[in-house]
């Protein structure tokens, strides 16, 4: 499989795990959209959010408690942070492997507005 995340889970691409276990993988994101920018990545290939099968309700709730340790972690549970999933093209999806974006470290702005 040519998944750059599937491959990096593997240890065929090298990254710095912040976080690790047999379900996922929590490394910094090479294009940083801020100063703490890290993905959660599960270790099973699942294309996005629209993929997830109710068999892997388990891995999410891993993959969500996984994305509040790094934000812990990096301390960012204090003034707070954001968490992201992309889904598909029109979402902005760019890697299709599911994955959460944690981000942190300074204000972030709203994304929509209250109507």
């Amino acid at each position: 499989m040519t998944c750059v995340f599937c491959r990096i889970a593997r240890g065929e691409v090298q990254t710095t795990a912040i976080l690790e276990d047999d379900a996922l993988l929590a490394f910094e994101d090479i294009d940083p959209a801020a100063p703490v920018h890290v993905l959660v990545v599960p270790r099973k290939h699942i294309t996005s959010l629209a993929d997830v099968q109710d068999e892997d309700r388990d891995l999410l709730g891993r993959l969500l408690l996984a994305a509040r340790d790094v934000a812990r972690r990096r301390g960012l549970a204090e003034d707070g942070y954001r968490i992201i999933t992309n889904v598909g093209e029109f979402g902005g999806q760019e890697v299709f492997h599911f994955h959460l974006h944690v981000l942190g470290g300074r204000p972030l702005g709203r994304l929509l507005s209250s109507r």
